[in-house]
């Protein structure tokens, strides 16, 4: 019953959404995945986790009216057990971090504090839906800079990795603004302009990912060897498809029924179809960097994110 409680509480079905954003990150910098980029996911797996506790703790007084079958009201992990791992998580990820480079050791400080100022300050206000999607912009933006802290060419530098990985931390963090909207009526319900306007989002970050051409497709001297470039990137270019619409499947079907009828469990539906349409979505941006093998990997994490969220709920 205590792993029960704790694979609740730390949510633990939504981590496989996590390893996808600082290999996304590596793919962004035009780096293969390396030591420093497996140090940035266990780094954000830990600070995921500790938001995951730290929520709870904070929520607990309103988890015991909306949720009482929650780990803390129902007596299962004390709230003081909730704060300890949430403190202990976040400095096991800055200590990942502060191995993979000083670059990665300060995103993850930002990315930490954001996650702290969210739990404890920002989730009930206006800025609540802004904080979290940083927080997913960030972590993307951790395995840009610690793998491109690793030794590599001059052009994969820790200088060069935020602008690099930028317009893909920008997309994913649009995505996470838009169903961290959505969640905010997941409890109660009730609302049809919160789904729609994420599914508007959803169909337009879809058309964002594919309209950019694959790097495979952009070589050198492509003008002189247009058919060559053609043919060489139309495999990137139906990956990068097939992986935006299974995105838009896994976001889109849930989040339309709940425009249609927004009760709670539809709008909690519609939450985790969200969440989980994160690796996709990651698989997508990797694959349009021609990260391809990258890309394939990420994806392989779904099967085990549905089957692990049939036994415990991401949200």
């Amino acid at each position: 019953m205590t792993a029960r409680a704790w694979a609740e509480l730390l949510r633990v079905s939504a981590l496989f959404t996590v390893p996808g954003d600082a290999l996304a990150g590596a793919a962004a910098v035009g780096r293969r995945p390396n030591r420093s980029t497996a140090l940035a996911v266990g780094a954000s797996l830990c600070l995921y986790e500790a938001g995951m506790a730290l929520n709870d703790w904070a929520d607990r007084e309103e988890d015991a009216v909306d949720r009482p079958h929650r780990p803390i009201p129902s007596g299962r992990i004390t709230p003081r057990a909730a704060l300890t791992a949430a403190g202990a998580l976040t400095a096991a990820g800055l200590a990942l971090a502060a191995r993979a480079g000083r670059p990665a050791l300060t995103v993850a400080t930002g990315l930490a504090a954001t996650v702290w100022a969210y739990d404890l300050r920002l989730k009930h206000t206006p800025a609540g839906p802004a904080a979290m999607a940083a927080a997913r912009g960030l972590d993307l933006l951790l395995g840009a800079t610690a793998t491109a802290t690793a030794p590599a060419p001059a052009t994969a530098t820790p200088a060069r990795a935020v602008p690099a990985a930028l317009p893909a931390a920008v997309l994913l963090t649009a995505h996470t603004y838009a169903v961290t909207a959505v969640s905010r009526h997941e409890a109660r319900g009730g609302s049809t302009t919160a789904p729609l306007a994420a599914l508007t989002a959803v169909a337009a970050l879809g058309g964002a990912v594919v309209r950019d051409r694959p790097e495979e497709a952009r070589r050198p001297g492509e003008t002189e060897r247009a058919g060559e470039g053609r043919r060489a990137a139309a495999p990137a270019r139906l990956l990068v498809t097939a992986l935006t619409g299974a995105y838009l499947r896994t976001a889109g079907r849930p989040l339309a029924h709940a425009a249609l009828n927004p009760s709670p469990p539809l709008t909690q539906r519609a939450v985790g179809g969200g969440i989980r349409a994160m690796i996709p979505l990651q698989a997508a941006l990797a694959a349009r960097a021609g990260a391809s093998g990258t890309a394939l990997a990420v994806m392989a994490l779904v099967p085990l994110a549905r089957s692990l969220a049939r036994k415990v709920s991401p949200t």
